[in-house]
């Protein structure tokens, strides 16, 4: 079952829901959309090794905005910091988005219960288009569950992505064993 306005409202409340900053114009019928942070980054090397960590280079989105190019994989980040403390959250692409071209997640559209971070978007497009910070690039679904959850994203001892901070992140692939 996907959360309702109301019921997004309702567990914001109770704080099981954390969206910040929150700005009730973002809330639809059944998502809440999310903007595009002010950073980006691209890898460094051109040629990525699951096993290495790939650096990545991050920069800042200009006030003019910044020409996306095809072919090259751009990290961008949500400028909402969310929590979910009772819900699976989903990100998906705004439609409006979609119609530029642009897909803001290449595999992880879905998030953890417990995860409480920004959203690193994983960010390709079919031709070059500009983006801005802030513009509204997705929105959040939540999921209700059924069942305890034993142990909750936020407090895993291997999760790889529960540093906060408001810049993309880079795969954390190497530190897996394989």
């Amino acid at each position: 079952m996907i959360l309702t306005d109301q019921q997004i409202l309702a567990e914001i409340e109770r704080g099981n829901i954390v969206i910040e900053p929150y700005d009730r114009t973002c809330l639809g019928t059944n998502s809440y959309d999310v903007h595009l942070g002010r950073y980006l980054a691209t890898y460094r090397d051109a040629v990525l090794d699951a096993r290495k960590h790939n650096e990545i280079e991050q920069f800042e989105i200009p006030a003019e905005g910044f020409v996306l190019q095809p072919g090259v994989l751009y990290l961008g980040v949500t400028e909402e910091y969310t929590e979910s403390h009772a819900h699976v959250p989903f990100l998906e692409g705004k439609s409006s988005v979609g119609r530029l071209g642009i897909d803001i997640h290449a595999t992880a559209g879905k998030g953890d219960i417990g995860f409480c971070n920004h959203w690193t978007l994983e960010i390709s497009v079919s031709m070059p288009v500009r983006v801005y910070h802030g513009m509204p690039v997705g929105q959040l679904i939540y999921f209700t569950v059924q069942g305890d959850v034993e142990t909750f994203y936020n407090r895993k001892a291997n999760a790889k992505y529960n540093d906060r901070t408001d810049r993309p992140v880079e795969s954390m692939m190497w530190k897996n064993s394989f």
